[in-house]
């Protein structure tokens, strides 16, 4: 039996549909005076850009044999939320943006279920020559210019 198994961290990208960036987005575009923010902002995480994600699924596809293969894809580094509202609001062009942090649950998380840390160890597939282009900040970054061009 051959089985490839990712594990990707936070997927970023300009057609997502949800997610911190992309509604981090939204929310400045329907008000550009304060953003709200799930949790008491401290979470901090892993965020891969789609196109190193799809990499990754190339990489570990074209090296799988007649095995289960199983490999955790992200970036070496966590972002904290406080820190991604701060590069979309950088990003859109807007100034003095009031954050409104809703205090979270269960010691600041953002909503039941929410992790609050979370870094990937991805050294099996870097061990095939895998590695992100981004880093988290700099995915997050381009998915906001990527979403401001559509």
């Amino acid at each position: 039996m051959s089985c490839i198994i990712l594990r990707p961290a936070n997927v970023v990208g300009p057609k997502c549909s949800h997610g911190v960036v992309h509604d981090f987005v939204k929310k400045l575009e329907a008000d550009s005076s304060h953003l709200e923010i799930l949790g008491d902002g401290t979470q901090s995480k892993s965020y891969l850009h789609i196109d190193d994600c799809v990499d990754a699924i190339i990489k570990a596809y074209e090296s799988n044999g007649d095995h289960v293969e199983i490999f955790n894809v992200g970036t070496d580094d966590q972002v904290s939320v406080a820190r991604v509202a701060e590069i979309v609001v950088e990003e859109m062009g807007l100034d003095g943006v009031d954050f409104r942090f809703t205090g979270g649950v269960d010691g600041g998380r953002g909503w039941i279920g929410d992790i609050k840390s979370m870094l990937l160890e991805t050294s099996r597939i870097k061990s095939l020559g895998w590695r992100p282009k981004l880093s988290s900040a700099e995915a997050i970054r381009f998915t906001v210019k990527q979403i401001m061009k559509q």
